[in-house]
């Protein structure tokens, strides 16, 4: 009985994803063959995939073992703002990422003051800088929980010992966070769309995604976009296999939650990292906001209303995400962990289109475009919630499961007084980052939304579709601005009084 709700929530996403993908298979009278083309994006997706991911956990490690280590002033604001990438709605980074990049970007400019070639962001090459851009800062964040969750007193004891914290127990924590976080990145990658868009450069570049996109708004090819979509699923189900084998139990045990001063690694090195994974990650943010600033107050009164319906959207898709992940991962069972990731290998495109053709013979699909939204923005971000979350819910029945079932704490107790205390930092990243991801979103409310309900991302498409430059890069601005708010007000707030 006690795992009831988490069973429950996974039947529900289950079928949030069999039903629309069932529907457009049903409309397309069946499921296609992949040609020559499809393979070609197939190879591009997976390879690119383990590129990217791999640079962004490579690189995220020295920078989470910086912020493990170091205590300064602005440490809190900073890894706010290292977030701020992966939070971005993907058409304003990519704008953000051309400026400094671009064929006239900062970079490019530098390169041409020594004398050297100018380089292309366009091409695969470009499809890897922009997901490592995106995805650096959710690694940073998810290795830098593991390390903050090592206790203390291991610290003390490799101190007194002499012996290389790395070796006795960074070491340890890292061969337990990193394939997860490889798997989430990785699968983030899979599903690339916007990025292979502007920046594929043909195709050479053309994603499983971009592939699927092609296959429905140009060929309206149901069958062969449904086929894509279940290789995808596919990737997903192998991927998740693939952790699940690697699966490392935790070996550091319990602690008593005091904070951890560290002695070891040199302050300089730290600081060097630290400061070109801020250069990296926000240099494109103030590209971004020196070219928005100005557009401020040319945008129409429209886009204030649609900010508001975002901000509800947002908060709405958040608090649906966090219950089903809080369900699915406090209940302990395998299968409903892999049922919640399954939504990072799935589009969109194929999901709203698949709601479309359920919903229209019954209500006018404009009728429900907000609603539907939310819906699919905390499918979306359910992967990650339940990533995040898990790792924290399996420490905390490791290290005090025992006490607490010799005190026979069960059900709602035992979630108030063992787990919930133990995720409350994860949990508030996982909700912050739900809530900025549906901020940003511009997938099924293209399908969904009429007059007077676009959301902030609709409007600045619909103003840069209208050429009207400035008032889309000034409601690009406010949208970085409401992102980033929601995000660091549920973030802060799991991190008070935390130890972070």
């Amino acid at each position: 009985m006690a795992r009831r709700p988490g069973s429950i929530a996974a039947l529900f996403v289950l079928s949030l994803i069999a039903v629309p993908i069932g529907a457009v298979i049903w409309t397309a009278g069946g499921i296609a063959g992949l040609n020559a083309a499809d393979w070609a994006a197939f190879r591009f997706t997976v390879w690119q995939a383990l590129v990217s991911a791999a640079l962004s956990v490579g690189l995220a490690i020295p920078v989470a073992r910086a912020l493990a280590r170091r205590r300064f002033r602005g440490r809190s604001a900073l890894i706010t703002l290292l977030g701020a990438p992966f939070v971005l709605p993907v058409i304003v980074a990519v704008m953000g990422l051309l400026a400094i990049f671009g064929r006239s970007g900062l970079v490019n400019t530098v390169i041409g003051v020594l004398g050297l070639p100018p380089m292309t962001i366009y091409g695969p090459q470009g499809v890897i800088l922009a997901h490592v851009f995106f995805n650096l800062p959710l690694a940073v964040r998810m290795l830098l929980h593991g390390w903050l969750a090592i206790p203390a007193e291991r610290f003390r004891v490799a101190a007194q010992l002499g012996q290389p914290v790395g070796r006795l127990l960074e070491k340890s924590m890292l061969r337990r966070t990193v394939p997860g976080v490889l798997a989430v990145v990785f699968l983030v990658c899979t599903t690339s769309f916007a990025v292979a868009l502007i920046l594929g450069g043909g195709p050479r570049a053309t994603t499983l995604e971009l592939a699927i996109y092609q296959a429905v708004r140009f060929d309206f090819d149901l069958g062969g976009a449904a086929t894509l979509a279940l290789v995808q699923l596919g990737i997903c189900v192998l991927a998740m296999a693939a952790l699940l084998l690697t699966d490392v139990p935790d070996a550091l045990g319990a602690g008593l939650d005091r904070t951890v001063d560290r002695w070891d690694g040199s302050t300089v090195r730290d600081a060097a990292v630290l400061g070109l994974a801020a250069m990296f990650l926000l240099l494109p943010l103030l590209a971004i906001l020196q070219s928005g600033l100005t557009g401020l107050e040319r945008m129409p009164v429209s886009v204030y209303a649609a900010a508001g319906r975002s901000v509800l959207v947002a908060l709405a898709s958040m608090t649906l995400c966090m219950g089903l992940a809080i369900a699915i991962v406090t209940h302990g069972r395998t299968w409903p962990r892999i049922v919640a990731t399954l939504p990072l290998s799935l589009t969109a495109l194929v999901l709203g289109t698949g709601l479309f053709i359920v919903v229209f013979p019954m209500l006018r699909p404009s009728s429900v475009a907000l609603p539907v939204t939310a819906l699919m923005n905390a499918l979306f971000a359910l992967p990650f919630a339940v990533r995040i979350l898990s790792a924290a819910r399996d420490d905390a029945e490791a290290q005090f499961g025992r006490l607490a079932d010799g005190l026979a704490l069960k059900g709602w107790a035992r979630m108030r007084l063992l787990i919930l205390p133990r995720i409350r930092r994860p949990l508030g990243f996982a909700a912050g980052l739900a809530a900025a991801l549906s901020m940003g979103d511009l997938g099924v409310i293209t399908l969904f939304a009429s007059g007077g309900q676009e959301t902030l991302p609709l409007a600045m498409f619909r103003l840069m579709a209208a050429y009207q430059t400035e008032a889309a890069a000034g409601a690009a601005v406010l949208l970085v601005a409401l992102s980033l708010g929601v995000f660091w007000l549920f973030d802060r707030g799991g991190r008070v009084g935390a130890g972070t």
